[in-house]
């Protein structure tokens, strides 16, 4: 009998589906390390005679991925296992990164009321130069902040993230050539090797152009994923993180302590001065997006899946977000 709250909550067919999976590991990590080694991904053996239960966790969000389908799950985990190899992803937690640069750019600070990490991403008052100058490094912290989150979901008590992605400051026009091709870099690494880790994303500090293009491709999104996004306007921002996130959790740039009877009280955020700890999977952004692009980011999951071309249609309710 199962003991994981989340293996319990399996459908028969991704029950069916994970052993199917699980038998194909050793042709898998063949494929994907091209050798006949061991792997383990995210602390768990990828091994078919597991009786790990967060195996079956894991197993299962590369399929929700790819609508159950065997085979394209099969080759997402082997792509995966492929990249994290020559990217060399096990180590990057082990790399250090300039604070200066990239603190305010994104970070990872507490947890909501379930116990999810949260990731909050900036897009606004770049430093575009220095946090875009050198693409490959911000792909490299962005992707070990993405690591630092996921470390945090043990597959036991949490299967996913929440992100909160801050649009204050940010522009219509002016975005480098740099932050285009690192947002577009990211955004792929993310869909491709990190899926169905998104739980919530909040879109706060919206501009007027934001929540405009918002509402134009919202009936172009999957159901599922407009469920995933809250956006909340600037009056309500406070009540509304405090929703599904503890005020004393939120981060000093949503709130500012004062004396109330001996407690601190949360009030209208100001501008923001980061001085929290790491950010989400190095915050998924890239500075003051363009219209267009920015809703495209919105719309294409962090941590997230999305569809492969000449391939079957991802199920709609996978296509969440992507951090990056």
């Amino acid at each position: 009998m199962t003991q994981n709250k989340f293996v319990e909550k399996f459908t028969s067919q991704e029950k069916e589906a994970v052993i199917q999976l699980k038998e194909k590991l050793p042709e898998i990590l063949k494929t994907g390390l091209k050798s006949d080694e061991p792997y383990t991904l995210w602390g768990v053996a990828l091994d078919k005679d597991s009786k790990d239960e967060r195996l079956d966790v894991l197993l299962v969000k590369f399929l929700r991925a790819r609508d159950l389908n065997l085979e394209l799950a099969s080759k997402m985990l082997s792509d995966s296992i492929g990249w994290r190899k020559e990217f060399k992803a096990d180590g990057i937690l082990d790399e250090e990164f300039d604070e200066d640069v990239f603190g305010s750019v994104g970070y990872l600070h507490k947890e909501d009321k379930d116990g999810r990490p949260v990731c909050y991403n900036f897009y606004g008052e770049l430093d575009q130069e220095k946090v875009f100058g050198d693409v490959q490094k911000f792909i490299r912290w962005r992707v070990q902040l993405m690591e630092k989150g996921v470390k945090l979901v043990d597959l036991v008590n949490v299967d996913a993230m929440v992100q909160v992605h801050d649009y204050k400051g940010a522009s219509m026009f002016g975005r480098t050539a740099n932050s285009k091709q690192a947002t577009k870099e990211i955004i792929k690494l993310m869909q491709d090797n990190y899926p169905e880790f998104l739980s919530t994303k909040f879109f706060v500090n919206v501009p007027w152009w934001g929540s405009k293009i918002f509402k134009l491709i919202r009936p172009l999104l999957p159901e599922a994923t407009v469920k995933k996004f809250v956006v909340c306007s600037n009056d309500e921002l406070i009540e509304t993180l405090s929703q599904s996130i503890d005020v004393e959790n939120l981060p000093l740039v949503y709130r500012q302590t004062t004396k109330d009877a001996g407690s601190d009280v949360a009030v209208k955020s100001e501008h923001r001065t980061v001085d929290t700890e790491e950010a989400p999977t190095p915050p998924a952004t890239a500075d003051a997006p363009e219209p267009k692009q920015t809703i495209e980011e919105v719309a294409t999951p962090e941590s997230g899946s999305r569809k492969a071309e000449k391939q079957p249609a991802v199920a709609a309710g996978k296509q969440e977000e992507a951090a990056a």
